[in-house]
Formats: structure tokens, sequence, C-alpha cells
């Protein structure tokens, strides 16, 4: 790399933010100022490490330390394309990725890894600011129409690169915008929506149509969307959000965490208060109010950090998982992803945290409202087959006063109510809809399947990898083979 020695001059160094007193009064973005020359050094981190695992570790394979090596070099036109051939949209992963390549990298080993996200991130905007991303109107097309059902991660991907090769694409979205959790699940002080919408303008530009307000197998049928597609790429998402069904579910102020986040991006973005299945949705604010937040994930803390800005009175989150390992578990080893305490932004702006917590049981006031949820400490062990199990703690039962409670426990898979259970579509044994890696293609014929829909929940990233490895498989079945690169011929072809 440019720098040999750069890993032992230099430390891991991160934008800073505006102090969480500040930040908690708008929704913008809260980094401050990070130099070229500050990310250069980040950059000169990155060893020459002969057997590169953080892309592995990645899963759209982007060439990380050979974009690296270009930012120290300060070519940044030269890193924007190497970083563009495999990844459509660094703007978002570079933002809100949970960065597996930085698990993987060689430096983590025993130093903190190469800051992979902030440079990603850094290179983007750099070419958005210089002009480097302009719409290429000049597309020799085939003459195919494709239609994708859901403008989420997959979605956008597997159209931005079907449009490339030629095709006319049609995305449809029942959401009043495009974006899917891009746009509605994510709050803008992690992803501001101008960002979505910048990207959206140069694919709107280039050709590709969204019909947004459409939900296909309410409006659209299954036999419009055949007879007027040469393939339909099915890339809804898995929407359909794990309840907690302990006794006084039914109180008034239990959501699912997506319902009550969409509304608020709804609300930031002055949009319709519909959340990201579009669907009406009643105004949610935590302002004065104790609220509680079940599950510890990346979700759960963005209720938190919507609820620190609604003006929450209190925040809790619980989990009912062990507190994790400030370093690596024995069981945890480099190069798998470091299942670590995670403290985020949100956290350190207000909350409290607690773990190996059992959620027992939600109390109502006379109005039927949630008033408290009753819990109770575990202690997990393993039984004899070595499989985890926990057992409640006398004595440590307790009501947590509450007047709003955000489920952020994950989901389920896709709905099967309206759009999949129209068309026919078989499922798997997880309830996902059924498709391989190889073709992507579902039971259906001409009709494909890619991202959170196909594989159940998962990362942004891992939703633009199906979305583009589902446009490849789509661009053969039509064509009869593909100018479109998968992630292996990407990295080789680079590499060469």
């Amino acid at each position: 790399m440019g720098q040999t020695d750069g890993f032992l001059k230099f430390d891991r160094n991160l934008p800073d933010y505006e102090k969480p007193e500040e930040r908690k009064k708008h929704w913008k973005e809260f980094y401050k100022p990070f130099s070229d020359e500050q990310t250069r050094q980040q950059a000169a981190r990155c060893m020459n490490c002969g057997v590169p695992f953080c892309h592995n570790g990645c899963p759209l394979g982007n060439v990380i330390p050979e974009f690296n090596d270009a930012v120290y070099r300060e070519e940044w036109k030269e890193a924007y394309d190497i970083l563009s051939e495999t990844n459509n949209f660094p703007e978002f992963t570079g933002r809100i990725c949970p960065a597996p390549c930085e698990g993987s990298c060689v430096l983590g080993i025993n130093k903190p890894p190469v800051a992979i996200e902030h440079i990603e991130k850094s290179i983007i905007e750099e070419a958005f600011k210089s002009g480097w991303i302009k719409p290429n109107k000049n597309i020799k097309r085939t003459g195919k129409k494709v239609a994708v059902v859901g403008s989420g991660p997959s979605g956008l991907a597997a159209a931005d690169q079907l449009n490339k090769a030629g095709h006319y694409v049609t995305v449809y979205e029942r959401a009043q915008k495009p974006g899917g959790l891009l746009r509605f699940g994510i709050p803008d002080f992690k992803l501001d929506k101008q960002v979505v919408e910048r990207r959206i303008s140069v694919m709107e530009e280039e050709g590709i149509v969204f019909m947004c307000g459409v939900e296909v197998g309410v409006k659209v049928s299954k036999e419009e969307l055949l007879k007027n597609y040469d393939a339909v790429i099915l890339a809804g998402g898995a929407t359909e959000p794990r309840d907690v069904t302990i006794p006084g579910r039914e109180f008034k102020g239990i959501y699912a965490a997506m319902d009550f986040l969409s509304q608020s991006n709804a609300r930031v973005s002055k949009l319709n208060h519909e959340n990201h299945r579009g669907h009406k949705v009643d105004e949610v604010l935590a302002t004065g109010k104790n609220v509680i937040v079940i599950g510890g994930g990346d979700t759960g803390s963005d209720c938190v950090g919507t609820s620190n800005r609604h003006g929450a009175k209190s925040i809790t989150q619980l989990e009912i998982a062990p507190k994790p390992s400030v370093g690596r578990a024995p069981n945890n080893p480099w190069p798998e992803y470091p299942f670590v305490l995670k403290t985020t932004s949100s956290h350190e702006e207000g909350s409290e945290r607690a773990w190996s917590v059992l959620t027992k049981e939600f109390v109502g006031d006379k109005n039927g409202n949630v008033s408290g949820l009753k819990i109770a400490e575990i202690e997990w062990t393993k039984d004899a087959q070595g499989k985890h199990i926990f057992n409640e703690i006398p004595g440590t039962e307790k009501v947590l006063p509450c007047e709003l409670v955000t489920i952020a426990a994950g989901f389920l898979g896709p709905e099967h109510k309206g759009l999949l259970d129209s068309m026919g579509v078989a499922y798997d044994e997880r309830s996902n809809v059924k498709a391989n890696t190889k073709d992507y293609k579902t039971s259906l014929d001409k009709v494909f399947a890619a991202g959170d829909m196909r594989r159940g929940q998962s990362l942004v990233v891992w939703a633009i990898s199906e979305g583009r490895e589902c446009a490849k498989a789509v661009d053969i079945f039509l064509m009869g083979e593909s100018s479109l690169e998968s992630k292996d011929q990407s990295l080789l072809a680079l590499q060469a």
C-alpha cells in the first residue's frame, strides 16, 4: 500500500460529533468536518496484508485496499471508480452499514481496524461534490421491460443494474416516496433524506420510472404485472414485525418500532403520516413520556435517538440476551463479525440499558393506556444438549413505569397477505419467498426475488448485494448472457 508503515504511525480516528445536548435539538446528521488530509491518514493505515480478509467480510466484495491506496495517493477519482464497480450506493453503506469489513480487517487482530466505512463515505461525497456522478442518458435499450416491486436497497440496486444493462425498469412502491426503510425506517440524523433524494433523482434522469403509492396485488394485479413486463423482481423486504405477545398487549401506547419510526420520519420530511407499508398511522410522540424500547439492536437504538429528539421524560432499552463483552469473546474470534458491546450516538444522548431482562406483562390504566411493564431478571445457562436456556431469578420482578413502548424485536419475514398470497408464490421453511442464490427464480415463471424478502431480515449491504446478483440473473434470463458483473467477477477484474 501507499504508506507501508501507516498503521504504525497513525491511530484510528473518526469525525467528532456535535455535543448531545445540541444534536438532540435537530434531526440533521451531526458529524463535524473532517479534512481530506485526516481521511488520507486513515487510508494510510491500510496494511499490505497479503490476504485482505476485508473482501470476504464485505457482502459486496468491495475492493477495499485498492480504494484506500488511491485515497492515500489523493487520487479520489480513481478511488471512486474502484468503489462504484461493486457498490451502487456507497452514500448509504458509508453511513448506516455496521461495517462487517472492519470486523474482518487484518489490522483489527491487535489494533483498531482501518476506518473503512468513513473512507467509503468520503469517496462518494467527493464524487458528488466534484460532479463525477452524472446521469447516463445515452443507454442503449434492449426493448425488454422489468418491474421491480419494492424500492428499498435491494430493489434500488436491482433497478440500477438492470437499467445500466439497457432494460426499461419500473419500480413499484406502495409508500408515498421511494427508498423503503432507507427513507421511512432510518432516522434523518443517521441518513439525511436529501441523500436518498439525490440518488433517486439520478436514477430517474437515467430513465428508471418510480410508481409510488401503488400496492401491487391491490392496485396492480399479478396478471397485469406478468402481462406488461418480461420479468418481475420481488424486493419488498421483510416487513412483518416480531411481536411481544404477553398479557396486556392490547393496551394503547404499544407500537411496533418501525411504525413509530416511520411516522416520525414522515413528519420530519413533511409527508403524510404513513408507515413503511404505505398505511396511514396516528402521530405518536414520546414527548414528556417514560419510554421503554424492547430490543437491543440498531432499530432499538434508533427508537432511543428518536425519543430523545421528541423530548422523552426517560428512555429505557431492554434486551433479553446477556450483555455483550467489551472485547471479542473466545467463541467469537477474528475474522468473524465482532459481537461486542455497542454504544451508539443515540445511547450517548441519554438512556438506561438493561440486559438479561424478561418482559412479563404490560400494565394499564383505567382508560386502557399502557402505564407500566412488569419485568424480571434472568440467568442464562446451557442444558445437557448445550442449548442456551434462561431461568428467572427469584425476587427480581418489578414494574417499570411507561406511557410509550416500542417493540424492536426484529422481523419475521415478508408480509404474505396481499401481494405474495395473491401471486401464489412458494415460501421456504422460514416463510420467506423461496428462491436460490444461483438464479434467484421463484416458483413462478419470470418472477424473481431478492433482498430481505428472499433471505430474511439482514443488512442494507446484503440487500444491495442481493439486488445486484438478482439483476445479473434476470439479465441472463432476458438476454441469454449478461454484461453485468457478479461480486466475484468484479473482484477479479479489479485485481488483475
